[in-house]
């Protein structure tokens, strides 16, 4: 630590004190001596010429004596404070020194030193563990020359040896190691240049990492998998929706032709049966072509604009006029803001929401309020109703792709509403859930992040 200009000014000081004190001790004594020399002359001449000056110069000998003793009692008791104070702090010194190797020693990462040559000065045990070598084995020998670093990452060790010779700490980087029986093991290592004993050496922190990077690897294997599987899914979908299109137009058409020339002309259970048939092909039909929009939200959508939510919100309720219309339905909005996205499929996730808001109502008209609100991260949209409402234990299930609460005589549909919605808000980087109780209405919620999401 470097003593600041009040610690030198009072070190000066107590130096010039001491070097007048040792002057006029000098001086006293070559007057002493040149007394002695010739102390009986100087005393008969002083009795006989001025007695007062041998008072005189009794009293200042002894005054000087005991200033001399007590500067030499001051002197000798600093420094014993110094050398005690010397003594603790290097007492101080020893304990660090022992606790600092005590936890680098048993540290739960690799740690081991070096030269700006390389060679290895020490480890600890956790580094031992890692290369399983002893550490008598590597201490004095370059890990290249020990055979520790694999061929390929030789060129990576000296570079990164070259920018600790310039006094720069490096990493962490990825290293690969082989240890003693031949297994590899990849390392996440950093080094920090440290000054010891007037030497310059390297420390460096090791961490195995062998299991998270193949963690990783079978995480990118399996989500690459998995992309490969919802890539085939989509296009057989789309495929077998597309492809059984015209064979079920022809089941249809001549199913309702027979209905039609043949109603009536039947006993009933003839009717019924055909009746049966219709209305079963149309629900296939229905159901086909509900696919084939699922299907299309990945293969056949728009890239991302700047889309404003407040037109997209007109759009949806021109839409919905007639129905609005038909069952008396208030729909109150906020100003909406502009987000980055698809304003098609926008539209659908409105229009889905606020037509089921309708469709499912008790017996006073629907009451709609779209509201947002904003985070750091994302907007936060709300379509609330004052609908049946929905049991907690269905909250997760509307969302999955045909997935009915009520009968088709209840209410007519094929549920796949609430699953597109949810899939255009996962393209869109969002997610979507819903709070509601039965009886009491339904808010449905879904995110959109404020920086625009991921096309999926």
């Amino acid at each position: 630590m470097t003593a600041g200009p009040k610690d030198r000014k009072r070190k000066m000081t107590r130096s010039v004190r001491e070097l007048l004190i040792v002057l006029a001790l000098e001086v006293v004594a070559v007057v002493v001596t040149y007394v002695l020399r010739d102390f009986r002359t100087v005393a008969d001449w002083a009795e006989q010429s001025a007695p007062w000056l041998v008072n005189l110069f009794l009293a200042s000998t002894a005054i000087l004596a005991l200033a001399f003793v007590v500067f030499a009692l001051r002197r000798w008791r600093e420094l014993r404070q110094e050398v005690a104070q010397r003594v603790r702090a290097e007492e101080e010194l020893r304990e660090s020194e022992q606790r600092l190797k005590a936890l680098i020693e048993n540290a739960p990462e690799g740690m081991h030193t070096h030269d700006l040559r390389g060679i290895l000065l020490d480890a600890n045990k956790k580094w031992e563990s890692l290369t399983g070598y002893a550490r008598d084995e590597l201490v004095g020998r370059n890990p290249v020359d020990v055979g520790l670093i694999p061929r390929e990452y030789v060129a990576k060790s000296v570079r990164l040896l070259e920018r600790s010779r310039k006094g720069e700490a490096t990493g962490p980087d990825e290293m690969e190691l082989m240890k003693k029986d031949g297994t590899r093991i990849m390392l996440e290592v950093s080094t920090f240049p440290v000054r010891r004993g007037g030497q310059v050496e390297v420390l460096g922190i090791s961490r195995d990492i062998t299991e998270r990077k193949r963690a990783d690897m079978k995480l990118k294997e399996t989500m690459e998998e998995l992309a490969r599987s919802n890539a085939e899914l989509q296009q057989f979908a789309y495929v077998a929706s597309h492809d059984l299109q015209e064979p079920l137009r022809m089941v249809t058409s001549y199913v309702q032709l027979l209905a039609r020339r043949w109603r009536g002309k039947l006993d009933r259970d003839a009717d019924e049966f055909i009746a049966f048939a219709v209305d079963g092909a149309i629900r296939m039909q229905d159901l086909i072509n509900d696919l084939l929009s699922y299907s299309r939200l990945g293969t056949r959508a728009n890239p991302f604009g700047m889309t404003d939510c407040n037109e997209v919100l007109e759009n949806a309720l021109n839409n919905l006029r007639l129905a609005l219309d038909g069952s008396g339905a208030v729909v109150k909005y906020d100003s909406l803001p502009t987000v980055s996205g698809d304003s098609v499929q926008l539209v659908q996730v409105f229009q889905n929401l606020i037509g089921n808001a309708i469709k499912f109502r008790r017996e006073q008209p629907p009451r709609v309020e779209v509201s947002v609100s904003k985070n750091e991260e994302e907007y936060i949209f709300s379509v609330r109703d004052n609908g049946i409402g929905i049991e907690p234990q269905y909250h997760e299930r509307i969302f999955l792709i045909f997935q009915r609460l009520h009968s088709r005589a209840e209410y007519p549909g094929t549920g796949i509403g609430l699953a597109i919605c949810k899939r255009v808000v996962e393209r869109h980087g969002g997610r979507m859930w819903v709070e509601s109780e039965p009886g009491k209405g339904s808010t449905f919620r879904f995110t959109i992040p404020t920086t625009g999401g991921e096309q999926q």
